[in-house]
């Protein structure tokens, strides 16, 4: 038994370790001095003693590296706050109520999922123009509360479907109806799948590239990612890694500290509706 344990122990610390190592790899080559940053990442530590030159050049690239990050904090909390609030209430109403065609319109919203993004981006594009939200990051939340619904929608849905019923007709008959039945009493049993839907939405939102690169223009608007293809031109158009790698390492920090927060709801939100 204790040898099957240690093996168990031994196996899970070299998968983390394959897992972790590249991070780490990532968070020392950042610190690397300028001579450097332009070499193999063999050692990956700093050879010549660490150095915060690389994160020096991407504070001075255009305006302030905290600029951009607001921005895609902007972009990412609001998209997440979004997609929360219409996925709640949509989830709610397939997994609740009765009404025609309620079949037909989740299989249609679940058949958005096998739509590929890309080919959807210049008809989203001319629509975003014509409301006058191009180059907005108004527009980046809409558009990316609107590609997260349909997996938060079907989320939510067994979330609730996994709450049994006679908890919501007891709330009934203490008096507790509408609105004070999806937040009071529905709300806390559901609050897993809120966590997992929100967080998938803000990383989401904080990744995403192709969408912030087509729409946004005007680089005192760029998110974090289309701000890093700016930042990694070096002379003669070599690639900063140094400033590179600075930039991912920022960018990890806040998936990092969130995942590491809520991954106990986030793992039971995952699980919602798969066993009764």
């Amino acid at each position: 038994m204790r040898y099957h344990r240690l093996v168990f122990h031994l196996t899970a610390l070299l998968v983390a370790f394959i897992f972790f190592a590249p991070l780490l790899w990532l968070v020392l080559a950042s610190f690397r001095p300028a001579a450097e940053a332009a070499k193999p990442p063999l050692p990956p530590w700093p050879v010549e003693g660490f150095s915060i030159a690389s994160y020096e050049r991407l504070e001075n690239f255009g305006q302030s590296v905290l600029h951009y990050a607001g921005n895609s904090l902007f972009v990412a909390i609001f998209t997440a706050l979004l997609t929360i609030v219409v996925s709640l209430l949509a989830g709610y109403g397939f997994s609740r109520y009765r009404f025609p065609l309620k079949g037909l319109a989740f299989v249609l919203i679940l058949s958005t999922i096998m739509v590929p993004f890309q080919s959807i981006l210049t008809p989203l594009f001319l629509l975003l123009v014509k409301m006058g939200l191009q180059n907005k990051l108004i527009g980046l939340v809409f558009l990316y509360t609107t590609l997260q619904l349909p997996f938060s929608v079907f989320m939510m849905r067994n979330a609730f479907d996994a709450v049994p019923k006679e908890i919501e007709e007891a709330g009934r008959m203490d008096g507790v109806k509408g609105v004070r039945m999806l937040v009071q009493v529905m709300g806390p049993l559901v609050l897993p799948g809120v966590v997992t839907v929100g967080l998938f939405a803000f990383l989401n939102a904080w990744n995403e590239f192709l969408a912030a690169l087509v729409l946004l223009t005007d680089q005192s608007k760029f998110t974090l990612p289309v701000m890093m293809t700016a930042v990694q031109s070096g002379r003669y158009g070599s690639v900063d890694w140094g400033a590179v790698q600075a930039g991912v390492t920022l960018m990890m920090i806040p998936c990092l500290f969130l995942f590491l927060i809520l991954q106990r709801s986030y793992i039971r939100g995952l699980t919602a509706g798969a066993v009764k």
